[in-house]
């Protein structure tokens, strides 16, 4: 015969503890991002790449920060509004999995970028990416192109005019051999 065992009220306690905590893990956010360091040169495009889980709606804020400055770029939830700030209104675009691109890079972009992913129930995760800035000096670079033209210029008119004064010595040399010759190939022999 089998016996059933009624619940007691300690066990059914621990069971809805459990069953509560695995449902609030269960709603936790994650977010995964492959790169968080990035370096990229001035004027370049960088890709922020960010995909996370959550239950709800999200609202994703991304924030800058470097030294002691501290700014918003801006905050949207997917499919339903995108607010960023006017000092990156041009540059800056969103995607609904929380990543985002921004164009035309500058030194002051480098520094520390944080995206905060925050659920309808209020709590948030963050993850920060490191961005270095590169400058490329493009005044430097032209000139040294500029300069290398002009060095293989001259070099090839130096080389030019070589090749011509070795032609013109050499003709002068072979008119003066023979104007030191004589007239006639008649020779005259003397006795011995």
């Amino acid at each position: 015969m089998w016996h059933f065992r009624l619940w007691t009220v300690q066990d059914v306690a621990v069971f809805l503890s459990i069953t509560l905590y695995m449902c609030r893990f269960a709603g936790a956010i994650s977010i995964y991002s492959p790169q968080r360091s990035l370096t990229r040169s001035v004027l370049e495009d960088v890709f922020f790449s960010v995909d996370f889980n959550c239950s709800g709606n999200p609202t994703i804020q991304w924030t800058f920060m470097s030294g002691l400055v501290s700014r918003d770029i801006g905050t949207w939830q997917p499919r339903l509004y995108t607010n960023i700030t006017v000092d990156y209104k041009s540059r800056v675009k969103t995607f609904e999995n929380g990543s985002m691109g921004l164009s035309d890079l500058r030194l002051q972009d480098a520094g520390y970028y944080v995206v905060t992913v925050t659920d309808p129930a209020g709590s948030s995760k963050d993850v920060g990416f490191v961005l270095k800035v590169n400058e490329v000096l493009f005044e430097d670079l032209q000139y040294l192109s500029i300069s290398a033209l002009a060095l293989a210029f001259v070099a090839s008119l130096l080389m030019l005019a070589m090749w011509l004064l070795h032609k013109a010595c050499r003709k002068i040399k072979a008119w003066r051999r023979r104007k030191q010759m004589p007239e006639n190939d008649a020779t005259e022999l003397q006795p011995l």
